[in-house]
């Protein structure tokens, strides 16, 4: 191949790119680099086509030849003067999806419309470059732009069919009319085309010319360029492509829908052999290479993202971040490779947890009928059947079914592919109808009581492998989990499945925290002068026209601190907001990221009567877990671009680990997943508050709502259950120190969930069952205490510093003598239902009567 820009000889042997990679030895100039022939006008090249062709014999008489050669040399110059620098060319941006990873670096999602990868036109194989030369332009190596000789065919063509029938564009008009110029089809862009080419032909090299073809001609289904296009048809690299599927590529340009492989297999096998044909008559392949690719059959299938985690919810967060970051076009072009903070291992547990937990809540309030309903089922194909189920999200584990028959016995129910399965009165009457939040039907003795025709259904195996009815849950959930030291979300989970409900309850619902709001009215409490040990008046108090109560309806009387937060007693809470004042608490509670719109200007403000975000949540106890600092949760860990620079690394600011934990021996101060060199976070809480916090939080675990936790045999948990009004809201939030976790539970349309649906049955339950896996491998945890606490004795009753008080509680050395705070509750008695006194509970403050429900379920209810 010529590489000097002589013009080689007209054979077809001359214009071969050889098979043995010689071209790939010749010396490639650098780009932009002018080729070795003395450049030329692209203007003076088309005048002198042009004047050869009017002084032709008989062509035209001379003096409307020389008027017609003057007009056009004025257009021409005029055109020249618009054309785009060729330079331009080696600029155009190439374009990638954005892709979205795990921080152990698996593929979670890709996105974007268009694909466009860039290849040097040395690793392209040559079978390749000369399947393209036979299908668009053989006579490529021979001419300057413009294939005259291609373009007398052409028109010789048209003036026999009466129509075109071959083009006579060659690879430089492609690729100015692609990239440079508007689709309109008029004379002035056709000359504007040949000018382009010949510039182009005049100051690159054939190679270069090539290689931008290759690189960026489109297609079909958003592939730009050679690489996208064998990855989305064939899933390959190009030098795993066979001779029959470079060919078939070679023929997609031409026409990238009516060719399609994918579109119309026969049309495009059509275009592909006679590409083929070319080829062995060009002299490209021989007889036995050519034969064995002809009858090969058509193999593309549409490219699929081989995603190898699934994290639907996470991987949107990530996407929508890049949105804002690069704005909604250029996020999708730049080949972003995003890795997330989030943890496979922590994800995995996430998603089961929720699911789980959100699926015995279905089994509890019954069948809410099938998801949709087919008519004239029976007369559909199974091929019309087979396209109606996988237009159906995907859920895990729950595959679609349609009912085509049902009776008294049993119901057949078809699962695509042609499969069916037998579904038996077993199978289905587990499945009783759901009436309200509080009642389901009864068990059903006929298959058809259940289930009918044309029903759409969901399946699922059971522990002995057979497969019986069920739906996808249809009441909402959430759990995320982040790491206190530097806020790097490790799982979210925002819904059973991301295909099924896209909207991410994590992040997105704002409800109605409840009583896993307390501890921060507490915290403001402890910044105000009180203790653990002060007393807290658990009695009736009417507010305006409101009467609060607790959710048992009995009073404890006056009450440490420590076990009103440990028992979630309402009334005892509220009394204390009114002590310390509103507007002192509001402005406290900024500390754990909370603005002010999101509190309440009213008592309500005890009880969680704001609104926040599982994430939000989450971030505000982060607070308590890592020794006062406040993290920004986010979820980007560093942006690579398509050539692997590095465009961002998350520095987040971090706790400081050591100042809080006790360190084993050569274990690692910083643990996030930032830089060693973070900035520390900022500290918006005293430490001594951050301690008792985590200190009272341990003991709704030990001794309060949250008991089932104990299961866990943990130590070093901490945490506070949360129910709204007729439960419409079920909450746990906790944590240990390297790791917080929030999950939810309650109906996307705020209707109730049902008696016995509280936090510490409901939300505790997924989040024991996420940290159970979470925290399988992890150490306990031991939290330093913080220096400028000392310990005193109190009196379980009284809260009042005594040396044979049976209460040891950690105080702030400047409280040490003052427990009760700066504005102390008297001590008295408790008054129960009836107002008369009961007896008092072994250590914790005054006794009282059994209440009428059982504890822990209704301690943490609002009202």
């Amino acid at each position: 191949m010529s590489t000097n820009n002589q013009t080689p000889a007209a054979t077809p042997a001359a214009a071969t790119v050889p098979r043995d990679g010689a071209h790939r030895r010749a010396a490639k100039p650098s780009r932009p680099k002018a080729r070795s022939r003395r450049p030329r006008h692209a203007v003076f090249g088309v005048v002198d086509w042009f004047a050869r062709l009017v002084s032709a014999p008989l062509a035209l008489p001379m003096d409307v030849a020389l008027i017609g050669l003057l007009g056009a040399a004025v257009l021409l110059y005029s055109i020249q003067n618009d054309l785009p620098a060729v330079d331009a060319l080696l600029e155009v941006k190439l374009e990638e999806p954005l892709r979205i990873y795990t921080a152990d670096g698996s593929l979670m999602a890709e996105y974007g419309v268009q694909r466009r990868r860039a290849v040097d036109f040395e690793d392209i194989p040559p079978d390749l470059v000369n399947a393209f030369l036979a299908a668009e332009d053989s006579r490529f190596y021979e001419h300057r732009g413009i294939d005259v000789i291609g373009l007398a065919r052409a028109a010789y063509a048209v003036a026999q069919a009466g129509e075109a029938t071959q083009g006579g564009s060659t690879i430089p008009m492609q690729v100015a009319r692609n990239f440079f110029l508007t689709p309109e089809k008029t004379i002035k862009r056709k000359v504007s085309e040949i000018m382009l080419a010949m510039r182009m032909e005049t100051t690159l090299s054939k190679e270069q010319i090539l290689e931008l073809y290759l690189n960026k001609i489109f297609f079909g289904n958003r592939a730009y360029g050679i690489s996208a296009a064998a990855e989305f048809y064939y899933s390959k690299t190009l030098d795993e492509l066979s001779l029959p599927e470079m060919a078939m590529l070679a023929g997609l340009p031409k026409a990238p829908s009516a060719n399609n492989p994918l579109a119309d297999p026969e049309r495009a096998r059509e275009r592909r052999d006679w590409i083929l044909d070319r080829m062995l008559a060009l002299g490209y392949v021989g007889e036995v290479d050519h034969s064995m690719a002809w009858v090969s059959p058509v193999t593309a299938e549409a490219y699929v993202a081989p995603v190898e985690f699934q994290a639907g919810y996470a991987a949107e967060m990530a996407r929508q971040a890049m949105v804002e970051r690069f704005g909604a076009e250029e996020a999708y072009r730049l080949g972003l490779k995003v890795t997330t903070t989030i943890d496979e291992k922590l994800q995995t547990e996430s998603d089961r947890a929720l699911r789980r937990g959100l699926m015995a809540y279905n089994r509890r309030h019954g069948y809410h009928g099938p998801e949709d309903q087919l008519e004239n089922v029976g007369d559909m194909s199974d091929e019309s059947l087979d396209a109606y189920i996988a237009a159906r999200p995907a859920v895990p584990d729950l595959p679609v079914g349609v009912v085509l028959a049902a009776d008294a016995n049993k119901a057949e129910v078809y699962v695509g592919g042609g499969e069916t399965r037998v579904l038996r009165l077993w199978q289905v009457n587990h499945m009783r109808k759901y009436v309200n939040e509080n009642a389901k039907g009864r068990r059903q003795s006929r298959v058809d009581r259940v289930i009918a025709t044309g029903d759409v259904i969901r399946l699922r195996q059971n522990n002995k492998g057979s497969w019986i009815l069920t739906q996808v849950p249809t009441v909402g959930g959430a759990l995320v989990a982040l790491s206190p030291t530097d806020g790097a979300i490790r799982a979210v989970s925002g819904g059973y499945e991301f295909d099924w409900s896209k909207f991410n309850r994590a992040t997105d619902a704002r409800r109605q925290p409840g009583s896993t709001f307390k501890p921060f009215v507490y915290a403001a409490a402890l910044g105000k002068g009180y203790t653990p040990a002060s007393l807290v008046s658990d009695t009736k108090k009417t507010f305006g026209s409101w009467k609060p109560k607790n959710a048992d309806g009995d009073y404890m009387g006056t009450i440490r601190m420590r076990v009103a937060i440990a028992k979630s007693r309402n009334l005892a809470i509220i009394n204390q907001l009114d002590r310390m004042g509103i507007d002192y608490t509001r402005d406290f509670l900024q500390r754990f990221g909370y603005s002010m719109e999101d509190m309440p200007r009213n008592y309500g403000l005890a009880l969680g009567g704001g609104t926040s975000t599982p994430l939000q949540l989450a971030a505000a106890y982060a607070v308590f877990a890592n020794g006062g600092y406040q993290v920004e949760p986010h979820i980007v860990q560093r942006i690579e671009d398509a050539n692997g620079n590095l465009l961002f690394a998350a520095e987040p600011p971090q706790a400081c680990v050591s100042c809080w934990l006790e360190l084993a021996a050569g274990e690692a101060e910083v643990h996030g997943l930032g830089e060693a060199d973070s900035p520390l976070a900022q500290q918006v809480l005293d430490p001594r508050i951050a301690y008792n916090m985590t200190s009272m939080l341990q003991d709704v675990i030990t001794d309060g709502t949250a008991r089932r936790a104990r299961r866990l045999g943990r130590s070093d948990l901490a945490g506070k259950t949360g129910t709204t009004n007729e439960s419409r809201d079920s909450w746990f939030a906790g944590y240990m120190p390297r790791l917080v976790a929030v999950a939810w539970m309650g109906m996307d349309d705020n209707r109730p969930l049902g008696s016995g649906e509280w936090g510490g049955t409901a939300a505790l339950g997924m989040w024991v069952d996420f940290m159970a896996d979470a925290l399988e491998d992890e150490p306990i945890a031991k939290i330093k205490r913080p220096e400028g606490m000392v310990p005193v004795r109190v009196s379980a009753a009284t809260g009042r510093a005594s040396s044979g008080g049976s209460v040891l509680e950690y105080i702030r050395s400047e409280y040490q003598l003052m427990t009760l705070g700066p504005n102390p509750v008297k001590y008295a008695a408790a008054g129960g239902r009836s107002g008369s006194s009961n007896a008092r509970r072994s250590g914790s403050g005054p006794r009282r009567s059994a209440p009428r429900r059982s504890a822990p379920r209704v301690m943490d209810e609002l009202f």
